[in-house]
């Protein structure tokens, strides 16, 4: 059991003393959702596991709807590594399998898709969540296809069972909805699922405001994984800018005025002029003021320097 503990709890990241320390403290039969709350309370943070695999041979195009600009490079200028400006990916298994399957098959097969879009975009950390219990021989009443590539993902560390077990005959299930909102938030990355996480909304304000900010919705077109150009809205960052951590802005292009010099909202109009580049845009009122002032000074100063004289 112990061994079994480590093992789960190493691939989510996390450092074999402080998980020693905390199955001490709470006794070797504590839950694992305990032994999560206890890390997590202690500030223990998952260590990068992607610096022990083989990094994969770096492209120049992501496969999917959203392509690269040309000319980019997934090595930056300074020789390092663009996979540190690119969010951790959680994948949520369940949900993305039963997309592909057309809710009717757990397809593994979908997450293989959606596990190879990202690798190809450059993504290292990538964590896949599923239940314990989808490793059990496949009934009528779940199917699944593709078993074996759930243990091909377990091998390469991406994938990760959540617990489940069985009392008396009756399987109890963890909440894996959990797993993947807890680790995505504190490595402050992206969900992907089509699941909007309510109940969990509704417990944590802080997830509350990172599920509507880092889900990422996705579909599937024919054996091909889409997420969408325009993650939170037509208003809203590119897919780009949402799966970096330092997105680029695009540059302002002014709309030119469509009055021109005959425009009259002074430096209140929102288009560009120009003919203003070198000028102080003033509203008209504000120059009128500016010409009635003048006269009105100098006429002040001459009758001053009548009564001196």
């Amino acid at each position: 059991v112990h061994q079994s503990k480590m093992d789960f709890f190493c691939k989510l990241g996390y450092g074999k003393q402080d998980i020693c320390k905390v199955l001490e403290n709470l006794g070797q039969e504590a839950l694992e959702d305990d032994v999560l709350k206890e890390l997590i309370r202690m500030g223990s943070k998952p260590q990068a596991l992607e610096n022990q695999a083989q990094p994969s041979q770096l492209k120049l195009v992501a496969r999917g709807s959203c392509s690269t600009a040309p000319g980019l490079k997934w090595l930056g200028e300074d020789g390092s590594d663009s996979s540190d400006s690119l969010r951790p990916i959680v994948i949520d298994g369940s949900n993305v399998a039963m997309s592909h399957g057309n809710k009717e098959v757990f397809s593994c097969w979908g997450i293989q898709l959606a596990v190879d879009w990202f690798r190809d975009r450059g993504h290292t950390y990538i964590k896949v969540f599923v239940p314990l219990w989808r490793k059990e021989p496949p009934r009528q009443d779940s199917p699944i296809a593709d078993q074996h590539i759930l243990g091909e993902l377990e091998k390469q560390s991406v994938l990760v069972y959540t617990p489940s077990r069985k009392v008396k005959g009756k399987r109890v299930v963890c909440y894996d909805d959990r797993y993947i909102v807890k680790v995505a938030y504190e490595k402050d990355g992206v969900i992907v699922s089509n699941d909007r996480y309510r109940d969990l909304q509704n417990e944590n304000p802080e997830w509350k405001w990172f599920i509507e900010q880092r889900l990422l919705m996705y579909s599937f077109v024919s054996n091909r994984f889409m997420p969408p150009d325009d993650p939170l809205g037509r208003h809203g960052p590119t897919l780009s800018n949402f799966l970096s951590k330092k997105p680029v802005l695009p540059e302002r292009k002014w709309q030119p005025c469509p009055y021109g010099k005959k425009c009259t909202y002074g430096n209140k109009c929102k288009f560009y002029h120009p003919e203003r580049q070198h000028q102080a845009q003033l509203s008209v009122a504000d120059e009128l003021r500016a010409k009635t002032k003048v006269p009105s000074a100098l006429g002040k100063e001459e009758e001053r320097w009548e009564r001196c004289r």
